[in-house]
């Protein structure tokens, strides 16, 4: 009888979310919640619906969007960028060692950081060849400190009075995973969210270099190198949308459907959340993520106030 009062209730919570009676933060929450007192019954679904929710969503955000607009977000952003990937990878790599963390556990939570979450941990992971339990380890921790920044940046973000612009971008920078980034700029601003998802997608192309770097570093030999092929349908919903070959009525649908599928994607994170997986992670490598994430963090507020 539980198992099945979990299912309905799972599917009753989705379908409250794709009506739009839940936000971001409360979704994540409500995931937590239900899995500490459930268990998540679909939990291998879950992580696959993670991945091509997301990819589906930011595809959708693209019909909001105009090419000129992105070009010139995409180039403010790019020393930042560059700075703050090199740095975060470079810092990462030097702790990994002096913690005497696992190297692979270690390179794939600096990925993670560096990068876009999950999604550099899943690629780099195949690159160098990690166990499951490593890369479950490794995505755990980056989604607990993504359920930690959805509450903490805008929170920051206000008190500082930073504007939608430097708001947007600072997350961008220093969230990991894009859908936490997406869910900390829809309630600050809808240029906040343009400029967000902008920046952290011209930043997911970086898993390229960072996987060939990472095939010498661990020298491995015969892996494909998987470049994230969706942002070629981002940049064509942009295209789509700047051109006016939709009407208007169906471009901003698709959008509102893109956010809120968006949010149902944050419970499904939030449903994911391993207690268990996070005591036996031990100390290290939760210490190696927060020494990164307050560096990237830290650098790319004070560079974007200056």
């Amino acid at each position: 009888m539980k198992v099945i009062f979990s299912k309905a209730s799972y599917f009753l919570i989705i379908l409250i979310t794709l009506l739009g009676y839940i936000n971001s933060p409360t979704a994540l929450i409500i995931g937590f919640i239900y899995t500490l007192i459930f268990k998540n019954p679909f939990k291998i679904y879950s992580h696959k619906a993670i991945r091509y929710f997301l990819k589906i969503s930011i595809i959708g955000l693209g019909f909001g969007m105009f090419i000129k607009q992105t070009i010139e977000t995409s180039k403010s952003a790019l020393s930042l960028t560059v700075y703050s990937i090199i740095l975060t990878v470079v810092l990462g790599v030097l702790l990994t060692r002096f913690f005497k963390l696992d190297l692979k556990l270690g390179h794939l939570i600096t990925s993670g950081t560096a990068i876009c979450g999950g999604s550099a941990i899943a690629a780099i992971s195949q690159v160098i060849k990690a166990k499951n339990s490593t890369i479950s380890m490794a995505l755990c921790i980056v989604f607990l400190l993504n359920s930690i920044a959805l509450f903490v940046f805008p929170a920051i973000g206000h008190f500082l009075n930073l504007t939608q612009e430097q708001f947007g971008l600072w997350c961008a920078i220093a969230i990991h995973d894009t859908s936490s980034v997406v869910g900390a700029t829809l309630g600050y601003g809808d240029e906040a969210l343009r400029i967000a998802t902008t920046v952290k997608l011209s930043r997911t192309l970086w898993i390229i270099p960072l996987s060939i770097f990472s095939i010498f570093l661990f020298k491995t030999k015969g892996e494909k190198i998987k470049p994230p092929y969706f942002i070629l349908l981002f940049i064509s919903a942009i295209v789509i949308n700047n051109y006016q070959v939709l009407p208007q009525t169906a471009t901003l649908f698709i959008v509102l459907l893109s956010k809120r599928l968006l949010i149902l994607t944050l419970f499904l994170v939030g449903s994911c959340i391993s207690v268990k997986e996070l005591k036996t992670t031990g100390v290290k490598p939760i210490l190696l993520a927060l020494i990164l994430w307050g560096f990237i963090s830290v650098f790319s507020l004070i560079y974007i106030l200056n």
